[in-house]
């Protein structure tokens, strides 16, 4: 075996928990793989004879790479118009078909809920957060990757999981409880009952519905409140006849499928039996990406 055989076999033994940090960084799955191949290049491209812990320094590579690229995405946020909802991870509830790598993306109880609150975090507030809080670089070396001192980038993070704390991220750890409320939502929707729905939702529930660029763009929206919120879910009566159960990132979730096609994944945050978070992806673009194999019964 020569050096690039050899760094490549290291770096494959890596590639896993890379993806996952890029994932927490960026929120997208298919950037994800862009910056963890990017990664890859920048690594065949060093000396790296001198590096002690590869995987550290592979950690903070792909760190740096994805610190550029959510930098490069503020600067088009003006092209994007509507909601974005966090590329999601979908399993069947049984997780038997659950991929081992998709396992490790979640990790921590990364939730779509708390993808979107990182989403609106500054780029380096969100590195110094992801890095230290989920895969506990030291400030030492994060402070490189965002420019700052030591302990400017600690102050960094500090503000991230404040934000973090602030908003209802972390859903009841109780999965069979969780499912029990999401189908109780489920019930609610198929049979348009509205009281029914606001039963169930947190009167402070937030859904964000993500339809895509173009003509989606018009049906994209965030809507507060639970009124407000179950009256939208009444205009997806149709859609929950489809439904059927699945894990989304981790948690109880729902996807539509229609004629063997993806068309839509809920997401539910659900906190003291209630839900305070509802994510759907109904983007087809993003939906057509996502391995519709693991529902497969």
């Amino acid at each position: 075996m020569d050096d690039t055989e050899f760094l490549a076999t290291r770096f494959e033994e890596k590639r896993t928990h890379l993806r996952a940090v890029a994932y927490r960084m960026l929120g997208s799955l298919s950037e994800a793989d862009d910056a963890v191949q990017e990664a890859w290049i920048r690594l065949s491209r060093s000396d790296t004879s001198e590096v002690e812990n590869l995987g550290g320094w592979l950690t903070t590579v792909t760190g740096r790479v994805c610190l550029d690229m959510l930098r490069s995405r503020r600067s088009r946020r003006e092209e994007f118009v509507g909601t974005h909802v966090p590329d999601p991870i979908v399993a069947r509830i049984d997780g038997e078909a659950a991929d081992p790598e998709h396992e490790v993306l979640l990790a921590d109880s990364v939730g779509l809920a708390l993808l979107v609150v990182l989403e609106t975090l500054p780029p380096a507030e969100r590195l110094a957060f992801v890095l230290h809080d989920m895969f506990a670089v030291p400030f030492d070396e994060i402070a490189p990757i965002v420019g700052r001192t030591p302990t400017a980038a600690r102050q960094l993070a500090s503000r991230a999981r404040r934000r973090v704390q602030g908003a209802a991220t972390v859903p009841d750890p109780d999965l069979g409880r969780q499912r029990e409320v999401v189908d109780a939502f489920l019930a609610a929707a198929r049979g348009g009952d509205f009281e029914a729905l606001v039963a169930v939702l947190d009167p402070d529930v937030v859904l964000r519905a993500d339809a895509g660029a173009g003509l989606g763009a018009a049906v994209s929206k965030v809507v507060h409140g639970a009124a407000a919120v179950a009256g939208n879910a009444l205009m997806f009566h149709r859609a929950a006849r489809q439904a059927r159960p699945a894990l989304v990132n981790g948690a109880a979730g729902l996807v539509t499928v229609e004629n063997g096609r993806l068309v839509g994944v809920m997401g539910f945050t659900i906190r003291d039996g209630k839900v305070v978070a509802l994510d759907i992806l109904a983007d087809p673009v993003r939906l057509a990406r996502l391995d519709l194999a693991v529902l497969d019964d």
